[in-house]
């Protein structure tokens, strides 16, 4: 980290990246420099800040479907690019260094751009699994999960992995998990807070991303009011 600089202080100017009100914002952390693709909705009601996958970005079609249909929702998004894919690099780094980065991003978020806003979590796989163990920390009120990793595939010769339901578990909060029906990850279960909606497709969810959209759609409503209420 620079000298000088404070994790989640942004650190660079503001950069336009596209002609549809996009802001990239460079943010500070403790592990490296991570960007947040900041899509603001008019008079926005919510936030939902959202991470990618270990080896993708936030251009991943289930990230820019779900961006969509949250903008059309008055919920602000902020994708988010973890320090080791803005270095150019495609093996993540460890959990708690992912988790730390991400806290960072966050933080600096509802300090500044989302700032009074209620704040809804997740991503996709990866991301997702980030979202879910930082939810607390960051006084998320919801969390959405896009082809949640339930368990990696069992390699030849070698015990199955254990299960990452402990990591669904903990979560407190009102949780979607939009999941493809062939996810070779697993199909995680549901729970009294936990909305599980299949789709069709594999783990990239590529094959009908209208069908993520409109589960997102169906349930972001759902959360964003009565979020709305609370806080104010």
């Amino acid at each position: 980290m620079s000298a000088g600089r404070r994790p989640g202080l942004v650190c660079c100017d503001r950069r336009l990246v596209d002609p549809h009100r996009v802001t990239m914002l460079e943010v500070d952390t403790p592990h490296g420099r991570a960007n947040a693709h900041l899509h603001p909705a008019d008079g926005p009601r919510a936030a939902l800040v959202l991470g990618h996958g270990a080896a993708g970005g936030v251009t991943s079609p289930d990230l820019v479907a779900v961006t969509g249909v949250a903008n059309s929702e008055g919920v602000t998004v902020a994708l988010v690019e973890q320090p080791y894919r803005v270095a150019g690099r495609r093996s993540p780094a460890s959990a708690p260094r992912l988790d730390a980065a991400w806290t960072a991003v966050v933080d600096h978020l509802l300090a500044e751009e989302l700032r009074g806003l209620p704040l809804v979590v997740g991503g996709r796989s990866l991301g997702a699994r980030v979202a879910c163990r930082t939810a607390g920390a960051v006084g998320a009120v919801a969390v959405l999960c896009l082809a949640f990793p339930l368990q990696p595939p069992r390699r030849s010769g070698k015990p199955a992995p254990p299960s990452r339901v402990p990591e669904l578990d903990a979560v407190t909060v009102p949780m979607l998990v939009v999941q493809g029906a062939r996810d070779r990850f697993g199909f995680p279960p549901a729970s009294a807070r936990r909305t599980v909606v299949e789709v069709p497709g594999d783990h990239s969810l590529r094959a009908d991303v209208q069908a993520v959209a409109a589960a997102v759609g169906a349930w972001l409503p759902g959360v964003v009011p009565a979020v709305a209420r609370t806080v104010t």
